[in-house]
């Protein structure tokens, strides 16, 4: 690692293998996956106190529900409804195949409620994934396929700008999208990424800049609207994976990190690997969306 990178102004110990899916809700804490780990995570920003629930299958991703202590998972195979205190869970739309090439990744809920959720290829190298959306009716449906690696879900601050990476071809897309019925218009190319910098998680900010984690580049960088380069956080980890807004005023940027496929000598350069480091911004983030069914 190199000496000029930017020490977190608060370190949230999690040992996580793959960190990942942070967000945080004011009445609920800070939540977060360890995807290889089969875990997920809730964390009492002000107490330290975290908590760790067991998962039946690998999470990629998950939402909290409204008015429900339940979470929304997209889990490898497909989206359950899962009860991380009882540890019970309702399968809702079984897609893939346990163990088969493709598992669940990136998600996150739109500014309308509903859950949007992308598939990556774990084994092979072919680019049939693809970006499903759980409306708040329960109805599923692909709207991006052609995937290979689904990252970066995000939304502009008034939702008609969806945010979608495809890691290995380090690419930010931007997409029209009518908040409605969640119709994509056709994509643009909104940001591209050098060579061994792979679009990670992202979130949007109150101005509507958009924050990229970027795995294997020891970076968060921040693009304004228009796609421009605006800030580069350097980070002392090299596989940051997902970022969040936290805090009471979402003046705090936390990162998760991974420590997964890292050799021995790179976890002795990285002792930070796996942990939440969390940085203090003077922008503001966005309050995290719940999904939010239209039945309970």
């Amino acid at each position: 690692m190199t000496s000029d990178h930017v020490t977190p102004d608060h370190l949230i110990r999690a040992d996580a293998v793959l960190g990942e899916g942070i967000q945080w809700h004011s009445d609920a804490g800070l939540w977060w996956t360890d995807i290889q780990s089969s875990a997920i995570f809730q964390h009492d920003l002000a107490g330290g106190m975290t908590r760790r629930f067991a998962t039946p299958e690998r999470v990629g991703s998950f939402a909290l529900i409204e008015g429900s202590g339940d979470l929304l998972c997209a889990f490898a195979s497909g989206f359950g409804r899962f009860d991380p205190a009882a540890g019970t869970l309702d399968w809702l739309h079984r897609v893939e195949e346990p163990g088969g090439p493709r598992r669940f990744n990136d998600g996150r809920v739109d500014r309308s409620g509903n859950f949007w959720a992308g598939t990556m290829v774990e084994k092979g190298t072919s680019s049939d994934a693809a970006l499903y959306r759980l409306a708040r009716d329960g109805a599923l449906r692909v709207c991006v396929d052609g995937v290979t690696i689904s990252n970066g879900l995000c939304w502009s601050p008034d939702g008609r700008v969806m945010y979608f990476a495809d890691s290995p071809a380090r690419t930010i897309y931007a997409y029209p999208v009518d908040p409605a019925d969640g119709t994509l218009g056709a994509r643009r190319v909104f940001a591209t990424t050098p060579e061994g910098a792979y679009p990670d998680g992202a979130t949007v900010d109150c101005e509507g800049c958009l924050w990229s984690a970027q795995w294997g580049a020891s970076r968060v960088v921040r693009y304004r609207p228009d796609g421009t380069n605006d800030q580069i956080l350097t980070l002392p980890v090299s596989q940051p994976t997902c970022v969040a807004f936290i805090g009471p005023d979402l003046r705090m940027l936390a990162i998760t990190t991974a420590r997964d496929g890292l050799e021995p000598a790179a976890l002795a350069d990285q002792p930070l690997a796996g942990d939440i480091l969390v940085y203090k911004t003077i922008v503001a983030g966005l309050p995290e969306m719940q999904y939010h069914p239209t039945t309970g």
